[in-house]
């Protein structure tokens, strides 16, 4: 039987397919694609890395065509962006927040969705994290960018933390909407503290010898 909280991540997560979509869609504008190219790069970025996730599982039909409604949030967030675009400049703090919160549920539903599907936990942990990140990484590499990950960022750092803390939750009883709310708080409050404070990975780094 669906739960309130179900309704309400079920939504939150169309939410979190628009924000993606629209950060892909500006990604797009800054290399100046045409219009076809900023749908591709938004629907790409949006559901890139549950599309990933399902294939690896087995998963039949992929989520977005077993529910189209993935797909006509994308294409009314990018149209959105087209035409607003045009006349005002989005503000890029609250993007980068929206994209947090995006990046929790994405990753927490998919380390869920994996979950369902009995695999173990460390692929739970992948295909989670496989969720929250695999668009970004796609529409970077489309639009000739190193990806987010790649780039000291805490990102997928975020979405590993998260997921683990999750399922030691459910290891030890905690009730799986409680879980799923403390996981998504998790990710999403590392992902902000990134924006805000500036928290980072320590880099690795060899120094050349002297010719």
């Amino acid at each position: 039987m669906e739960t309130e909280l179900t309704r309400i991540l079920y939504f939150a997560d169309l939410a979190g397919v628009a924000v993606f979509a629209i950060s892909g869609a500006l990604a797009a504008g800054r290399k100046s694609l045409d219009w076809l190219g900023v749908l591709v790069i938004s629907v790409v970025t949006a559901i890139g890395g549950g599309t990933i996730r399902d294939m690896l599982l087995g998963r039949q039909p992929v989520f977005w065509i077993e529910d189209p409604a993935y797909l006509y949030v994308i294409f009314t967030a990018t149209f959105i962006t087209l035409f607003f675009s045009r006349y005002r400049k989005l503000p890029q703090r609250f993007l980068l927040i929206a994209d947090a919160f995006g990046l929790a549920l994405f990753a927490i539903l998919g380390a869920g969705i994996a979950e369902s599907a009995g695999v173990e936990w460390i692929i739970v942990v992948i295909l989670g994290t496989m969720t929250g990140v695999a668009g970004g990484i796609l529409r970077d590499v489309l639009t000739n960018e190193i990806p987010l990950i790649l780039r000291r960022d805490f990102y997928a750092t975020a979405a590993i933390t998260g997921i683990l803390v999750y399922l030691v939750l459910k290891y030890f009883g905690i009730d799986d909407d409680l879980a799923t709310g403390i996981g998504i708080l998790c990710v999403a409050s590392l992902r902000l503290a990134a924006i805000f404070k500036g928290l980072r990975l320590p880099l690795f780094q060899i120094d050349e010898e002297p010719s």
